[in-house]
């Protein structure tokens, strides 16, 4: 049975408002980021191996998101002097400073943004979300807390968000090393006969459906 005020944010949606205390000070989401891109990532707790080794190889990555216009922003129902102090030993203990403020949520928000699954127990699964520039939720994963995640694809995926929506294009599997197209961008499919009778006249494709193109 699912949980009272349990929701998981849909594609499309508005990002829920919330307020969280983080490392870093208050944070208002999304108001407080409106016109840049974030990536907010929970975890099921501080001092745990696999959420331990996630915030490395977020970290590894932050500059490239940087390079993005995207903040990032961790999350658990741990309050925010675990985070503190979770910090702290990551930088004394492995040699890394973590720059993105940690949220402590509490059920209720963890509830509005679909963290906990009452089938994994009480921590909050390993949920990300991407929200645009709008607010928007363009992207939603959630992993169980025995599998960490592949920080890199969500990199790729945050890529590839923007380049999609910048160039109204579609992108394809393993993009930007597809099997098929390589680096490559997939142009929408035609719209009228016309269209589709004109497409290979314009474009590189296997069929009038299948076109692509160079960046």
């Amino acid at each position: 049975m699912e949980p009272q005020n349990f929701h998981m944010p849909l594609l499309g949606d508005d990002f829920p408002e919330i307020t969280v205390q983080t490392t870093q000070g208050v944070l208002n989401l999304p108001k407080d980021l409106k016109g840049s891109w974030f990536v907010l990532f929970s975890h099921p707790a501080d001092f745990t191996p696999v959420c331990t080794t996630e915030f490395v190889a977020f970290q590894d990555v932050a500059g490239e998101f940087e390079k993005l216009g995207v903040k990032l922003i961790g999350m658990s129902v741990d309050q925010v002097f675990s985070h503190i102090k979770w910090v702290e030993w990551i930088k004394e203990k492995l040699g890394v400073q973590i720059t993105f403020p940690v949220a402590a949520a509490n059920d209720a928000i963890a509830n509005k943004l679909g963290m906990l699954h009452p089938g994994k127990g009480t921590n909050t699964v390993r949920a990300v979300f991407v929200v645009d520039p709008e607010g928007k939720v363009r992207l939603v994963l959630y992993y169980p807390q025995e599998i960490g995640r592949n920080i890199d694809e969500v990199l790729r995926a945050v890529k590839a968000l923007q380049v999609s929506d910048k160039n109204g294009v579609a992108v394809p599997a393993n993009w930007p090393n597809n099997r098929l197209i390589k680096d490559r961008v997939i142009i929408p499919p035609p719209k009228t006969v016309q269209d589709a009778t004109e497409r290979l006249k314009k474009y590189e494709g296997y069929d009038w459906w299948f076109c692509h193109k160079s960046l």
